[in-house]
């Protein structure tokens, strides 16, 4: 074989290889998605464990003068528990980047602007809290349908 011959053999062996770029391989963006997705729920994790200890502050009296959560009204203190649980276990499952996890959240985060759109005096509810959580909300659902397509 010339050697043109062998240059252009290599050349057609080149251009059938795979490629080594990050960008022309599948495997590699689907785990780029979940390990964006996974470090997500974990800085969501450490938000919603303050979160739910800044409750149970509420609830002990650490941030207001005893027995000021005992004289509020049984909703808000059925509120603030809520709170107080369920935000520790959404932490928890994100933390674990479990789907339970991210549900939870849902959860929580919903039921924080439903309460803060109808009942104000119960949660805190300013326009940059909600403004905010749906942000929040809306970039888990991006980036979990991201790392879900991808693989």
């Amino acid at each position: 074989m010339t050697r043109a011959g062998n240059h252009r053999a290599t050349q057609e062996a080149a251009m059938r290889a795979p490629s080594d770029r990050a960008e022309d391989n599948p495997a590699v963006a689907a785990k780029r998605w979940t390990f964006v997705m996974t470090w997500f729920m974990r800085i969501l994790s450490i938000l919603w464990i303050m979160k739910g200890l800044s409750a149970w502050a509420i609830i002990l009296g650490i941030w207001t003068p005893i027995g000021h959560f005992e004289s509020r009204s049984m909703g808000y203190q059925s509120t603030i528990i809520y709170f107080a649980l369920i935000d520790l276990i959404a932490a928890v499952g994100l933390w674990m980047a479990s789907t339970w996890g991210g549900i939870m959240w849902l959860l929580a985060v919903l039921s924080h602007l439903i309460l803060a759109a109808f009942f104000p005096g119960i949660v805190s509810g300013g326009i940059m809290t909600m403004a905010f959580f749906l942000t929040l909300v809306a970039v888990y659902l991006a980036v979990s349908w991201l790392a879900a397509r991808g693989g």
